[in-house]
Parts: C-alpha cells; sequence; structure tokens
C-alpha cells in the first residue's frame, strides 16, 4: 500500500473521530479532493500528512458548517483558538495556517492571505551540537555494521533525515568522492561530501548485506529503511552511551556537521550549499554554535590587563 493510500485508509476514513465528534461527509469529501490535489502537486508524503491533519482539526472545531462555507473571519478564530487558548508553538500555527490557505486557494478557489501576525514570536532558543568528542563515542558505541555506517554518514555528509534514507545505491559518487542528493528539501538537487573514510566502511557494509536498489534496505529488500526505525537506532545508541538526556537527535548530527566545519574554517556559502539552504542566514545561525571562533576570540579585559602588565614591567 502506498504512502497516499494509506493516508486514504487512516485520515480520511468516514468513521475517523476526534473526542466524540466523527467528520461530515462533505469534510471528508473535502479531504479527499485537498489529498488528490497535493498528490498532483508532488508535495512530499510528510507535508500531504501534515496538511491532512490540520484540515481534519479545522473540520472538527467547525463540525456544524460545510467546509465550502468557510469563511476568513471562522479561520481568523480558529488561529487564534490555537495560539491564545492552545498555546500552540509557532510552528503549529504556522503549519495549521499553511493548510487552511492551501485548502482555500485550490480546493474552494477563493483568496486567503494568511494572517502571519498572529503567530507567536520565532524562537531564538540555538539547537543542541555534540563535540566531537561525543560523537566519535556515537560511532565508536555502534556494533552493527549497518547502523554505524548510517551514523557516520550522517555525520560525514550533513544529511537530513529523510534524505539518507532516500539514498539510492548510484547516489554514491566515489569517483569526484561527493554524495548526490535528490530531490531533497524544496525538491532540490545537491552534491555533498562523502568521505573516504566512510567510503570504505560504506564497501564493507555493501559486502555484508548487498542492498538493492536503496543503499539502506529497510524489512524488505528494495524498499528504504524507514525514518522511525534510523530515529529509534540513533536513540538507542545515544543511550548506551549515556547522552540520552542532552536533548540529542538525528538532526543534532546534522547540526554538529555544519558547526564543526565552522570550526575547521569553512565559509559559510559553502556550508550553505552542502547543506542545502535556500537563504545564507539559516546557515549563518552556525556561527553562533561555534564554539571554535569564540575561543579564538581574546578577552578585551584581559587584552587590557596584559596591555597594563607590560607597560608596568
Amino acid at each position: 500500500m502506498s504512502f497516499l493510500e494509506f493516508v486514504s485508509y487512516s485520515i480520511i476514513l468516514k468513521t475517523i473521530s476526534y473526542g466524540k465528534k466523527t467528520l461530515s461527509p462533505l469534510a471528508v469529501e473535502a479531504l479527499e479532493k485537498t489529498n488528490q490535489l497535493l498528490s498532483l502537486g508532488h508535495y512530499s508524503n510528510h507535508t500531504v500528512r501534515n496538511y491532512l491533519s490540520e484540515l481534519r482539526y479545522l473540520f472538527v472545531y467547525y463540525g456544524d458548517v460545510a467546509p465550502s462555507d468557510f469563511t476568513e473571519d471562522m479561520v481568523m478564530e480558529y488561529l487564534l483558538y490555537l495560539c491564545k487558548t492552545l498555546h500552540c508553538s509557532r510552528v503549529k500555527c504556522k503549519m495549521a495556517a499553511q493548510s487552511i490557505s492551501f485548502f482555500f486557494k485550490y480546493v474552494l478557489r477563493k483568496p486567503y492571505v494568511i494572517p502571519s501576525l498572529i503567530y507567536p514570536r520565532k524562537s531564538t532558543k540555538l539547537p543542541a551540537v555534540m563535540s566531537a568528542t561525543e560523537i566519535k563515542s556515537l560511532i565508536d558505541g555502534v556494533k552493527n555494521i549497518k547502523h554505524r555506517t548510517i551514523i557516520m554518514l550522517l555525520y560525514s555528509s550533513g544529511l537530513r533525515l529523510a534524505e539518507i534514507c532516500a539514498l539510492k545505491i548510484p547516489d554514491i559518487d566515489s569517483k569526484n568522492m561527493r554524495i548526490k542528493v535528490v530531490q531533497g528539501k524544496g525538491a532540490k538537487d545537491r552534491f555533498t561530501l562523502l568521505s573516504q573514510q566512510v567510503l570504505l566502511e560504506l564497501r564493507a557494509y555493501y559486502i555484508i548485506y548487498r542492498p538493492q536498489v536503496y543503499l539502506f534496505n529497510g524489512c524488505r529488500r528494495g524498499k528504504p529503511m524507514s525514518l522511525r526505525n534510523v530515529q529509534y537506532m540513533v536513540q538507542k545508541a545515544l543511550i548506551h552511551i549515556g547522552l540520552s538526556n542532552n536533548n540529542y537527535s538525528v538532526h543534532t548530527i546534522r547540526h554538529s556537521f555544519a558547526t564543526h566545519l565552522v570550526d575547521g574554517g569553512t565559509d559559510l556559502h559553502t556550508i550553505k550549499e552542502l547543506l542545502g539552504h535556500t537563504n545564507l542566514a539559516t546557515t549563518s545561525k552556525y556561527l553562533h554554535l561555534s564554539s571554535g571562533r569564540i575561543n579564538s576570540v581574546t578577552n578585551p579585559y584581559d587584552a587590557l590587563l596584559k596591555k597594563d602588565k607590560n607597560k608596568h614591567s
């Protein structure tokens, strides 16, 4: 069963309910049409799932109103309910607004502008980053060659979780020592680094596992390893080395890759291309995470004391 078929049987079922409320036939029909349009637009599986889920919550909130009768004022009331009453995060509010915007624009064929003013302020909290020592401990602590190779590849290339699961065998370009990321986030192709040492590990892994189609097969040969399995594997490895309480995740490894590149003197434009960022501003956050840059700065008070000491010596 394909993902979209699964969505049709899980999210769009007429018997689906939320609390004591059941979706009306008109709401189910609206979800089905949204699903079809998302499929035609080649939206990612992740986006399809999120959009349909957010719309389902909206349809339940206005259970007695036909989706075709929704107005901007009703949408504003719902988004304010998420923001002010449920205290949902900025990401949650934005996802709901984007889902509703798609529904209005392509299903209802009505003009609608996302009311960005109601979003909570964007958090400035910096993501967690693992030290080089912690990365080494994580890799050394994994004995399974497949799992160890995945972690090594994540760290040495900066791939996203979905990207490493989608890697196919021909994407490993050993001749030019690079990895091709096909249709990564934003439907963009790019190249990133291939470590010489990781290439050796990949060859050893290939001899043992003989993957088909995808570099890392799941339970069925020829099918990719699931995102959840990779997440579970990394969390299990973090627990094993005693780092489970540090708020680390698979994405932390990507943050660590970029931050360590900054520490090593790699320029931001190169890091931007390797990570597949659209805007340099997104990449610039790694300047704030870089301990090497901070440690290389001479504290002005220490410089003042040193200057004064030299003056009197």
